[in-house]
């Protein structure tokens, strides 16, 4: 989930000058976000560029090494877009490649992705102008990498998908720099350590900062410059346009431990547009199941109160799953709510990645629920694995990347 995994610098796209020119993939964020259309007929485009993908999959540390030493030889002017530090990019644009190709033939699920990626690369202060140089560097890599499977016809293959994918990412910058700027400055206003590794952080952005429950944001401290990470915001938009983010300290989390364990009120931190899917539709009277797992408690706090703000009186029914009740940091928040409505039921689940599926299993039924997840990696997977096993069908399973 985006609280507590996401990302860190930004590898900007490659924008099309022609038909025949180079241009970017989805460099960052994509892995993991959508099923894998092996069941479809793939086209011979995509066809090409998986098997590519395969030959250079046992190899990928050096692909995503000589990829960055072409791109910075060649153009040394794009180093300054990145980190000091390469660390945390490491391999996420393999990652995201992948994705590309395994999507490549489903334009719903990839242009309104991209279309997000391209207003997100905005903070980063990439331009149309910087896409080629990535492009070359990209195929440069493959050129040498994939020895065995690469040819004329491959080639036009990855030309053609990165043309079309980095058009998309260009003109919906374009499109997003007509309302809304690259990047927020935000105060902030408290900070409450609420376990010796877990802290809840307000802020205030510099001007309106539009976005829905559930959504997350991308964030850069002083600290870090130009390194990232995602938070989801921990409650519906509030009249007074205050920003609450629940962050937990990671072992080696540059952007956690300083924003746990340094931030303090009139630090300037910067958000990035808001992204992510997992909101309500309040076009439905479904019940809602919702599962959240350590800090990924933040956005479904965010859920509950979107729903009471809405006046309805749709059952919600919340599983806060937790390693140790010391972890259950939140959980009078959550019973406050559970108290003033009297739709919503709270159970807190203590051993959470474990025991969350057995209490899940021991409720219900759940035929007439949405479900919506969020927490760490693992609980997301049994999370969804629990909820497709006692019949929610996936598509009305929500929860953001696993990337």
């Amino acid at each position: 989930m985006p609280h507590h995994t996401h990302q860190g610098a930004p590898l900007p796209g490659t924008a099309p000058r022609s038909g025949a020119d180079l241009a970017a993939g989805p460099e960052r964020y994509t892995a993991g976000l959508f099923p894998a259309a092996a069941e479809r007929t793939a086209s011979p485009d995509a066809v090409l560029i998986r098997r590519t993908m395969e030959e250079i999959a046992p190899v990928a540390d050096k692909v995503t090494s000589y990829f960055y030493a072409l791109l910075f030889l060649r153009h040394p002017d794009l180093r300054a877009l990145f980190p000091a530090a390469m660390d945390t990019q490491r391999d996420r644009l393999l990652k995201a490649l992948l994705t590309a190709a395994e999507h490549l033939d489903d334009p719903s699920v990839l242009v309104g992705y991209l279309q997000q990626l391209g207003r997100g690369h905005r903070k980063y202060g990439t331009r149309p102008a910087h896409y080629p140089a990535v492009g070359e560097a990209l195929i440069g890599a493959l050129t040498r990498y994939a020895s065995t499977t690469w040819d004329e016809e491959t080639e036009g293959a990855w030309v053609r998908a990165y043309t079309t994918i980095s058009q998309i990412m260009i003109d919906s910058a374009a499109e997003d720099e007509r309302y809304a700027p690259a990047w927020w400055q935000a105060e902030v206003v408290s900070h409450d350590l609420r376990t010796p590794d877990i802290a809840v952080v307000t802020v205030r952005p510099d001007q309106p900062y539009p976005f829905l429950a559930g959504q997350y944001t991308s964030l850069e401290t002083p600290w870090w410059p130009r390194v990232w990470r995602h938070y989801s915001f921990a409650g519906a938009p509030r009249s007074d346009g205050l920003l609450a983010f629940h962050v937990k300290a990671v072992p080696a989390g540059w952007v956690s431990n300083a924003l746990v364990h340094h931030a303090r009120p009139g630090d300037v931190l910067r958000l990035g547009p808001p992204g992510g899917s997992m909101v309500v539709d309040h076009a439905t009277e479904n019940g809602m199941l919702c599962l959240g797992g350590g800090t990924g408690i933040a956005p479904i706090k965010a859920l509950v109160e979107d729903v009471a703000e809405h006046g309805e009186r749709r059952p919600v029914e919340v599983f806060y799953g937790a390693r140790s009740d010391h972890d259950l940091y939140d959980i009078d928040t959550m019973l406050r709510l559970q108290q003033s409505h009297p739709w919503l039921q709270v159970r807190p689940v203590v051993d959470g990645r474990t025991r969350l599926p057995d209490a899940v299993l021991a409720y219900g039924p759940w035929n007439e629920y949405d479900a919506f997840v969020s927490g760490p990696v693992g609980m997301i997977r049994s999370g969804v694995d629990t909820l497709r096993g006692v019949g929610i069908p996936a598509e009305r399973i929500r929860h953001d990347s696993l990337g």
